[in-house]
């Protein structure tokens, strides 16, 4: 489980769900009354169930339900669905019914009765839910990283730190690792040595595949987002995770071809929200 994987959507969500949950507890309806009398009267809330018998189910519960599923949808692959639909879909649809729900809670109001600030709270907390998670995939800002800073900033191209076992042969390292992101066994590092340090023979740097206008860049993906293989099967052959720096080593329309840290290559489909370096 990684905590990056969250977005500040998702931070809105959680904040509307700990609104929503406290809203239960409070005085769902209250009794427009005068008199001495008034105060003795035992006001409902959600919780309980022999007054308000299909509040707490239909707006708190599949409303806390939903906000679960969406939070818990982003430890999840994309490609890991339920009846076709991720973990984050089914908590959207779940949010936006708890809204409809606490809106005609507060319309259909009993005889005698007015609305009690728990469903006022209620009704904020489950719009606010309900404009997190539609909005969250197409506002750039609410797609954006919860933890501040995100990722650590990525050195210049071709220019990570030697890694034991990782990148051209050195101290500690082994013989036949994987070269640097974008980088080929016996290309030249800027300059003039290769990576590590370590002489090896000169070769000119191929040219990108995607167009000559096009330069590699390192970026970092908001959520968990499958790499497709080259060939244009539907096959996985890994996972980005959000808080790691991704080489786009090609351009494929709106898609990337990118190469992790292991040195495999694949496409990415989904683009968007993704942050350079």
């Amino acid at each position: 489980m990684n905590i990056r994987s969250l977005t500040r959507g998702d931070g809105v969500v959680i904040g509307a769900a700990v609104l929503l949950f406290i809203a239960s507890f409070l005085e769902f309806y209250s009794a427009d009354c005068d008199g001495p009398y008034c105060d003795k009267l035992d006001l409902p809330n959600a919780w309980d169930m022999d007054k308000l018998l299909i509040t707490l189910p239909a707006v708190f519960l599949i409303g806390l339900i939903g906000a679960g599923l969406v939070v818990a949808g982003r430890f999840q692959p994309e490609t890991r669905k339920i009846s076709g639909l991720t973990l984050s879909q089914w908590g959207a649809g779940f949010v936006v019914v708890s809204a409809w729900n606490s809106l005609w809670s507060l319309i259909a109001t009993p005889d005698g009765g007015s609305v009690g600030v728990g469903a006022i709270l209620a009704l904020l907390a489950t719009l606010a839910m309900a404009a997190a998670v539609i909005a969250t995939p197409r506002v750039p800002a609410l797609a954006a990283p919860l933890m501040a800073g995100g990722p650590a900033a990525p050195s210049p191209y071709g220019h990570q730190p030697p890694q034991p076992g990782y990148g051209y042969p050195g101290p500690g390292a082994q013989a036949g690792a994987p070269a640097p992101f974008g980088a080929q066994p016996g290309q030249p590092q800027p300059g003039g040595q290769p990576f590590g340090g370590q002489p090896g023979p000169a070769a000119p740097a191929p040219a990108p595949a995607g167009g000559g206008d096009f330069s590699p860049f390192w970026f970092a993906v908001p959520v968990a987002r499958p790499l497709y293989a080259e060939d244009g099967s539907s096959n996985t052959i890994a996972e980005l995770a959000p808080g790691t720096w991704y080489l786009a080593v090609e351009q494929r329309g709106q898609a990337l071809v990118a190469q992790t840290q292991d040195g495999r290559r694949g496409v990415l489909q989904d683009t968007t929200g993704i942050q350079r370096g």
